[in-house]
C-alpha cells in the first residue's frame, strides 16, 4: 500500500523555498528560451517554411516550445536534481527521519517537478503573447494543464532516479529518451512527414507526442477527437509512472 498524507506538502515547500533563494537563476530561463527559439526557428527559419496546415509557423511551433520547456523543467528537476538530494545531500534521509514517509518524500518531489513545470509554463507565457503566437482566452488553460504534463514527465524521471546506479548514468535516458522526444513528437514539424512506423511509435511511446498536441489545440484553439485520447493517455500514464516511481524509490531508499 502507498500511504500519503497532508506531510506530502512540507516536501513540497522545502522545495518551493529552495527554488525562491535563487529565484534570479530560476526565472530567467523560461523568459529568454522562448525569445531564442522564436527568433531563430519561429521568424528565422519560418521565413522558408511561412505556414504548416495554413497556420503560420511561429504559431505552429509555440505551444511546442512551451511542451518542450515543461519536459525539461519537471523530467530534470526529479531526475538529476532529486539525485543529488538523495544521494549527495542527503535531504531524503533527513526528512524521512521525520514523521515524513518515503512515500511521502517522493511524492512531494514529483509533485514539485509538476510545479516547476507549471511556472516555467506560466513564465512563458506573456513572452509568447508579447510575440502574439497564442490566442487568449484559451491558452490560459497552457496552465493547469501544465501540471498535469509536468507531474507526468517527474513521475518517470524519477523512475530513471530510481534505477539508476550514479548520477553519470542518467545521461542515458537525456539522450535516448528525452532528445528523440524533442525532435520526433511533433514539435517542429508534423507528424505526418514521418514514415508511418515512426508516427504509431510516437503516439504510442512518447509522452512529449500528446503534450504537443493538447497543448497546440488549446493555443489555436483548435480541439478534435484526438486530444480526448491524448487527454486520457496521459491521464493514464501519470497515475501508472508516479504509482510506479514511488515503488521503486522506496525499494532504493528501504535497502
Amino acid at each position: 500500500m502507498i500511504e500519503i498524507t497532508g506531510r506530502v506538502r512540507s516536501v513540497w515547500q522545502r522545495n518551493l523555498d529552495a527554488f525562491l533563494r535563487t529565484y534570479r537563476v530560476n526565472f530567467i530561463p523560461p523568459f529568454i528560451e522562448p525569445v531564442l527559439y522564436l527568433l531563430a526557428l519561429g521568424f528565422g527559419l519560418g521565413t522558408y517554411i511561412e505556414t504548416v496546415d495554413g497556420i503560420p509557423y511561429p504559431v505552429f511551433i509555440a505551444p511546442a516550445l512551451v511542451s518542450i520547456s515543461v519536459m525539461y523543467s519537471s523530467f530534470f528537476e526529479c531526475t538529476y536534481s532529486s539525485f543529488v538530494r538523495m544521494y549527495y545531500q542527503k535531504t531524503f534521509d533527513a526528512i524521512i527521519a521525520t514523521p515524513v514517509s518515503i512515500d511521502e518524500v517522493i511524492a512531494g518531489e514529483m509533485l514539485w517537478g509538476a510545479t516547476r513545470g507549471m511556472i516555467y509554463a506560466t513564465l512563458m507565457l506573456p513572452v509568447l503573447l508579447i510575440f502574439g503566437v497564442v490566442a487568449m482566452p484559451s491558452s490560459l488553460l497552457l496552465i493547469p494543464f501544465a501540471f498535469l504534463a509536468g507531474l507526468l514527465f517527474a513521475s518517470i524521471g524519477m523512475c530513471f532516479t530510481a534505477i539508476t546506479p550514479s548520477i553519470d548514468a542518467l545521461n542515458y535516458p537525456s539522450f535516448l529518451f528525452i532528445t528523440p522526444m524533442f525532435l520526433f513528437s511533433g514539435t517542429f514539424f508534423p507528424l505526418d512527414l514521418l514514415p508511418e512506423p515512426i508516427q504509431y511509435f510516437a503516439f504510442a511511446a512518447l509522452p512529449l507526442t500528446h503534450v504537443v498536441s493538447i497543448n497546440r489545440a488549446i493555443t489555436l484553439p483548435a480541439f478534435s477527437p484526438t486530444n480526448l485520447f491524448s487527454l486520457a493517455w496521459i491521464a493514464a500514464a501519470t497515475v501508472l509512472f508516479f504509482l510506479l516511481a514511488i515503488r521503486l524509490m522506496r525499494r532504493r531508499l528501504i535497502v
